[in-house]
């Protein structure tokens, strides 16, 4: 009887600690734009819980908070913007968050209301582009490569509207929260609309876009942190997720190009 007992009371601790180990998953937090960020996310979660990792996905609609509360330690990772941004980031705030791995690029593309070809781009046209410095000189150097206007280096990633040397057409650009641009499409005649905000707006960019930039670009969305977590177990857990074979068959699959993997 008191061998029954010991192997009832062996079975009960048993089966105590292995509800204590289920329950020990370890939470990772981050936080992403709506779309396609998180969208991609919520499609790693299940992947991810195997690894014993709860992801717990953050959603922000704009390009400052992301970085500020990871710089701050309330989150533990970001995933939404690509190096030249994250650098201008660390430079003006004095943050140290580092990149950790890139996932996607979205190309960077131009739409109108108001027009279907930049053939009929009127002198004093106003072309609205994003406010921050490395996705509004990502808008100026794309507008470049249309042979619209010209920049003192063509190939600065923090090129201005102040570094544009030739206008032939005496283009006005008008400089814009990017959240805020598909919102103003009535208003200008051309806007140059990061992908996720544009997808977000029920835009396509591989055939609304008057012009886009190709899968080369520079700019890969990429996953940040701050330095002393770059190399733990979590965040490498959900690398390896992001940048799976897997993965890129869902961004295959639902943006049908509008986003190429950078893996």
């Amino acid at each position: 009887m008191q061998i029954k007992k010991i192997i009832a009371g062996l079975l009960l601790a048993s089966g105590v600690v292995g509800m204590n180990m289920a329950a020990a998953n370890e939470k990772l937090s981050i936080a992403a734009t709506p779309v396609p960020h998180a969208e991609i996310l919520e499609h790693i979660k299940p992947v991810l819980a195997k690894e014993g990792i709860d992801l717990e996905v953050k959603v922000f609609t704009d390009y400052v908070q992301p970085n500020q509360q990871v710089a701050d330690k309330q989150i533990d990772a970001n995933f939404f913007q690509h190096k030249p941004y994250l650098d201008t980031f660390n430079k003006e705030k004095g943050t140290n968050l580092v990149s950790v791995g890139l996932v996607h690029v979205e190309p960077f593309g131009a739409y109108s209301k108001k027009i279907t070809s930049i053939n009929d781009l009127k002198e004093g046209a106003q072309v609205a582009i994003p406010n921050d410095p490395s996705n509004g000189a990502r808008a100026l150097l794309l507008v470049q490569q249309q042979g619209l206007i010209k920049l003192k280096d063509p190939s600065n990633l923090l090129a201005t509207s102040r570094d544009i040397i030739e206008n032939p057409k005496k283009l006005k650009f008008r400089e814009l929260e990017a959240a805020t641009l598909p919102r103003v499409l009535d208003d200008v005649d051309v806007a140059l609309i990061n992908t996720n905000y544009a997808l977000e707006a029920g835009l396509n960019p591989t055939k609304d876009a008057l012009f886009i930039e190709n899968a080369e670009s520079p700019y890969a969305n990429l996953v940040a942190t701050i330095p002393e977590k770059e190399s733990s177990a979590e965040i490498g857990k959900l690398l390896k997720a992001l940048q799976s074979e897997d993965v890129k068959a869902f961004i295959a699959e639902k943006y049908k190009g509008a986003i190429v993997p950078a893996f």
